[in-house]
């Protein structure tokens, strides 16, 4: 760094009248971009677009901040805590001072982010690089000495929103409009290869032998060939998205990407035991397993989770609501052991001369309770006695009860899931909006 006294060993940033000293190795690699920046500039005009002021004497830098703000945000980067809201202060205006100093709403809290996200959807407010002075225009100037590391960065970038984000730009809309032809196309053929016409056309085509041939090396008829280009499409898509991705491991572990793993691995293993067992008697005894591969395609069907705000709001509901699922979940389990244990009982146990057969176990009980409770009443078995049938009434009424308990509270986090991800949505919107009058 060439500003200051070449003795000075660091430099101070005043913030709202708040002094922080730093070393310059330490101010290269800082994790606040504005601040890192600093060590880039070659000139005193260099700094204050930068900062706001400059002291040379005492290698200064002024920032007219919130103060309190940026001990909170400064702590973060340090590694003291979790970023969270300061006491007393909007925000809106907290998020100002992340996004001047390098941050995004991603590094806040989880609690904080949906207070930001409702604040902000109440208020109509559309924060923006240029609005906000982010490190859009900026950094891009700061970059002019390593101009190849930041175009590539910023290529990258772009490559990852245009395949994560739907709405991001008109290339990522046309890409998501393309898987979403594909993962159409293969629900279809999936779907039509169950016919029975479907397969006796097959039978009629083809002897025993090939058509066992073709159930498992699905590249060898016109369903197979079409298939062979569906997982070709999802497989490129899933490696262009792992390359482009900034953390390899937390992609492994997110879910959307596992199941694109479980949609797309029983295609190739079934390639692959094509391959090795042949035409012999291997295949016919494998014919069940590739059976079972082959309808595990019907999970791409949640690859549509990354194209309409609708399942994404279910999967982050699910997600968020897992503690009223569970809940649910213990109701209906003791229920169903008091209300089976007492069907069974009054079924099959006092007499067993006219006892009903449908109750001679509680896990035969069992089944009854379920869709008496959740209302479905199959009628394959019903109780016969006076009790038994009391037993019932009450079974169907404590299973409404029982399940509009936690409705209330999923409900409400749908809603508000709902609008969380239709606003960020109709942020990427603005900036597609942007892209076409640039």
């Amino acid at each position: 760094m060439t500003l200051g006294r070449g003795g000075m060993a660091s430099v101070v940033l005043n913030v709202g009248g708040a002094r922080y000293s730093l070393s310059r190795e330490l101010l290269k690699d800082f994790p606040l971009s504005r601040v890192s920046r600093l060590h880039g500039c070659r000139s005193e005009r260099d700094v204050l677009e930068v900062c706001d002021d400059y002291d040379r004497e005492r290698n200064e830098y002024f920032f007219d901040r919130h103060s309190e703000a940026f001990g909170f945000i400064l702590l973060y980067v340090r590694g003291h805590g979790k970023l969270r809201f300061a006491p007393r202060m909007c925000e809106l205006s907290f998020y100002n001072e992340m996004v001047y100093w390098g941050l995004e709403g991603a590094h806040l809290e989880y609690c904080c982010q949906r207070r930001l996200d409702d604040r902000m959807s109440d208020t109509y407010t559309f924060y923006s690089a240029d609005e906000l002075g982010a490190p859009g225009r900026e950094e891009a100037r700061a970059a002019r000495g390593s101009e190849p590391a930041a175009a590539k960065k910023r290529w990258l970038e772009r490559m990852r929103r245009t395949f994560e984000e739907p709405t991001s730009s008109l290339a990522a809309q046309i890409l998501a409009t393309v898987s979403v032809v594909f993962v159409i196309v293969s629900m279809v053929v999936l779907c039509a290869s169950t016919l029975p016409d479907w397969r006796a056309a097959a039978v009629d085509n083809h002897s025993l032998e090939e058509q066992s041939r073709y159930t498992a090396g699905p590249g060898r008829e016109t369903s197979g060939i079409i298939e062979a280009i569906c997982i070709g499409w999802f497989t490129a898509e899933c490696i262009v998205r792992f390359i482009v991705s900034k953390n390899k491991c937390e992609f492994v572990k997110r879910p959307l990407n596992i199941i694109d793993l479980l949609a797309i691995t029983p295609y190739y293993i079934s390639v692959l035991m094509t391959v090795f067992t042949g035409e012999n008697s291997q295949l016919q005894r494998a014919g069940v397993t590739l059976r079972v591969l082959r309808m595990m395609r019907i999970f791409w069907l949640i690859k549509l989770a990354r194209h309409f705000i609708g399942l994404q709001t279910l999967g982050l509901t699910l997600k968020r609501c897992y503690r009223e699922m569970v809940m649910l979940l213990v109701f209906i389990c003791v229920a169903m052991a008091i209300f089976s244990a007492l069907s069974q009982l009054l079924e099959h146990g006092l007499d067993l001369e006219t006892s009903n057969k449908d109750y001679a176990s509680i896990p035969a009980a069992c089944w009854w309770v379920i869709i008496s409770m959740t209302t479905v009443g199959y009628g394959d078995m019903y109780p016969i006695t006076v009790p038994g049938r009391i037993l019932g009434g009450v079974c169907v009424v404590s299973g409404i009860v029982l399940l509009a308990l936690p409705i209330t509270f999923i409900y409400h986090s749908f809603v508000q899931c709902y609008h969380e991800l239709k606003f960020r949505s109709a942020r990427y919107s603005r900036s597609l909006s942007t892209e076409f009058l640039n």
